[in-house]
């Protein structure tokens, strides 16, 4: 194979294809770099496995730990499983590429891409897509490509293509756009409630941007490209062939018009049983048993034109709907009582429990990418176990699929959350589907919504989200809303929307055809804003806004700031002062470096315990002001006095009483409450304190020497300074945490 290094300009910087170098037995090979990340992609198509009746592609997204100059954690020290970042850049390859291999490829094909540097700046995931595209089309895999992954953002009202991380983070509008040299074929990505206008606008930005790339991977394929091999898919013989309609057609519609689910799929087996039956007797059953698999494969088509006519001639859809109707809404909150926040919602035969639950910051998931470590207070797991579409199915973890829907659930709320300064937990919401017929992930999204509500997460807006279809033939139209399991596999699009009243917080679309006209998008997404609205009305009759209460079984978080050089105070030498507080109250803590104290118990006397003994650790005293102290210690010079936890100061013997004190103890003992005034705080953060100036003068001549006394100690030439040097910030008592041991809080300090 001839080297080939080839670059185009994008954001300003050379995004560079290489091939002929490395990887040279695989069937397609790209290096592909931008910044200082490099993705290596390869694409390889095996033998055709006999019996198959599915495609068997497999994409994989691999990020190697040494790409970012990290060593993997864990006892084997080398990568394992992916992650789900990396399962979900796998979705990213498969679904756009998926449709462009021809109808009946069954042969074992694989592409791999493999990040060997990131720089930390620029995302891998639109390179492994356009890697992927430029490997499978200098191969000789048969495939109608080229794609170019373009990932568009906003930023501060400018659309910017292949935009950094920390561009990332501050765009309001971030999408993955994949895009032929004709249309565009797939969409992810998220929005901070961005209008209709805005994200078309931002998804032909995207196509414009990828045309370039599109022409240099046309110009990789002239000067290094293979053959294609040659792909014949088998076909039944024209005279069986056209046995089949007259067998199947009718019944066929007579079973999709029937709006039951189950119903429906037995008058298709009805109607698959009786043409295998009628077939076998007339071609006999040699002749049927060579054409089987071809043969049920038609009835598979007829079902795709019989439906897909149905709906384009009668302008009407198998379920009786209208194109706008959206199905029958049930909403149900607080139905599980031991979980923070709960909801049922139902849409049609998609059915989802949905929970909340909070926990406090020791909660968070620890994130550790190329990228770096980072923690996720907001996590939203999306379940679809068989039995919601009456299957049996082993149970063996999360899927790809399952993976991908809580992705884009979670992408939907997370722009709604609170800030974490106004409601410091961390969340998790978990969407288990009791029965799924068309988007159980908008299901996912609009119990979530209920769910946090009922938590009582103080949620900015709630969200909805719909599922969007079209059936076309190049010159009827029909775009359809809230689509049924059937539509979604018969149509020409699936276009999932998600957002609140004022705009889109989510969507992923995939489009099966050629390519879609502005107006259409502009059409469907128009299409989905009103069933979106609809949807947000029918949440609304059950429950407006969030609970102002918490759940009872949820832990209370208070928080409290301190200054961050307190910090050290409450942590104390070897986390002795906060493991203290722990075991003292049975609260979780965790301090922030700004010096956020967040405080988390169930009880709320644990909490306000906690709390007092921090606010006394870190209260400075402040000069002439009166504080309900403890006596904690006696000596013969005077009395120590605890004004807060874990801070006393020294109340001198002549600062008792306004007549001399002969013994302390005439006066007070151990454990006794008394008021006291800050005289003097020293620069060493002793504190002298006075009672005889909050008690009332003596009468008479003992009155008058007493406010004498008084007038020369403000003068400087009282009461002798302490004489002990215990009287400072704690004493000698080393704070309330003291060095006893315990439980630790301290989150992730």
């Amino acid at each position: 194979m001839s080297f080939v290094r080839e670059s185009v300009m994008v954001n300003g910087k050379p995004l560079t294809f290489e091939t002929g170098r490395l990887a040279k037995q695989a069937h397609g090979s790209i290096l592909i770099s931008y910044g200082e990340s490099v993705v290596l992609v390869t694409a390889v198509s095996g033998d055709e496995r006999p019996g198959l009746d599915f495609f068997p592609l497999t994409c994989e997204y691999v990020e190697k730990t040494f790409a970012a100059g990290k060593i993997p954690g864990g006892f084997f020290k080398r990568e394992a499983r992916q992650r789900d970042e990396e399962i979900l850049t796998c979705r990213l390859m498969d679904r756009p590429m998926r449709p462009l291999f021809p109808e009946g490829f069954k042969n074992d094909t694989q592409i791999i891409a493999t990040v060997l540097s990131a720089d930390k700046v620029h995302a891998t995931d639109v390179l492994a897509l356009c890697g992927a595209s430029a490997a499978l089309h200098i191969s000789d895999i048969p495939w109608d490509g080229p794609l170019a992954g373009v990932r568009v953002a906003r930023l501060n009202g400018e659309f910017i293509v292949f935009p950094t991380f920390d561009q990332q983070a501050e765009a309001d509008i971030d999408m993955v756009v994949a895009c032929s040299k004709d249309a565009i074929v797939m969409v992810e990505g998220g929005a901070a409630e961005a209008s209709e206008k805005d994200l078309i606008d931002a998804l032909f930005f995207a196509f414009e941007a990828a045309q370039p790339i599109l022409q240099l991977i046309d110009q990789l394929r002239t000067a290094v490209g293979k053959v294609k091999r040659p792909f014949e898919p088998k076909k039944l013989p024209t005279d069986v062939a056209s046995l089949v309609p007259a067998l199947v057609d009718k019944q066929i519609l007579e079973s999709s018009l029937i709006k039951d689910k189950k119903k429906r799929y037995d008058g298709y087996k009805s109607a698959k049983n009786a043409m295998v039956e009628s077939l076998t007797a007339k071609l006999g059953h040699e002749k049927f048993a060579e054409y089987e698999k071809l043969l049920k494969a038609e009835f598979e088509e007829r079902k795709y034109v019989v439906v897909r006519e149905y709906v384009l001639s009668e302008n009407k859809r198998i379920d009786g709907r209208d194109m706008k109707t959206v199905r029958a809404i049930a909403t149900e909150v607080g139905l599980l009582p031991r979980v923070h926040g709960s909801a049922m919602f139902q849409r049609g035969e998609t059915q989802a429990i949905v929970t909340a639950t909070l926990g406090t910051s020791a909660d968070e998931q620890k994130i550790d990418s190329l990228t770096g470590e980072r923690w996720k207070r907001f996590m939203l797991h999306y379940n679809f176990p068989p039995f919601s579409t009456g299957e049996t199915k082993p149970m063996r973890g999360p899927g790809r699929r399952e993976i991908g829907h809580g992705a884009l659930a979670e992408r939907a709320l997370v722009r709604m959350m609170p800030e974490q300064e106004k409601f410091p937990y961390t969340i998790r919401v978990v969407s288990e589907t009791l029965e799924s017929n068309g988007s159980s992930s908008m299901a996912a999204v609009c119990g979530g919504t209920l769910s946090l509500m009922d938590a009582g997460v103080p949620m900015k807006a709630p969200v909805a989200g719909i599922a969007m279809g079209l059936i076309t033939d190049g010159k009827r139209n029909a775009i359809l809303s809230d689509i049924l399991g059937d539509e979604d596999h018969l149509g020409d699009m699936d276009f999932k929307v998600c957002g609140t009243a004022k705009g889109i917080t989510a969507i992923q679309m995939d489009i099966k055809i050629a390519g879609l006209s502005r107006a259409i998008m502009t059409q469907a997404l128009d299409q989905a804003r009103e069933g979106r609205i609809h949807i947000l009305a029918k949440m609304a009759e059950t429950l407006t806004e969030a609970r102002t209460d918490l759940s009872k079984y949820a832990p209370r978080i208070t928080t409290l700031k301190v200054k961050p050089d307190q910090i050290r105070l409450i942590i104390g030498p070897g986390g002795k002062t906060i493991k203290g507080i722990v075991d003292q109250t049975g609260v979780a803590i965790d301090v922030e470096d700004d010096g956020t104290v967040n405080i988390a118990s169930s009880d709320s006397v644990a909490v306000k315990k906690a709390m007092d003994i921090i606010k006394g650790i870190t209260a400075e005293p402040e000069v002439g002001t009166i504080y309900k102290g403890t006596v904690q210690r006696i000596t013969d010079f005077g009395a120590f006095v605890e004004i807060f936890p874990g801070t006393d100061g020294l109340l001198h013997v002549s600062e008792m009483a306004h007549t001399r004190v002969e013994r302390v103890t005439d006066v007070m003992k151990e454990g006794d409450e008394v008021e006291v005034k800050v005289l003097e705080v020293g620069r060493d953060g002793k504190i002298r304190l006075t009672r005889r100036e909050l008690l009332p003068l003596p009468e008479g001549e003992a009155g008058e020497q007493a406010k004498a006394r008084m007038i020369a100690a403000r003068e400087g030439a009282g009461a002798p300074p302490a004489r002990d040097s215990g009287g400072g910030r704690g004493g000698d008592r080393g704070g309330r945490g003291g060095d006893r041991g315990g439980r630790g809080g301290g989150g992730r300090r």
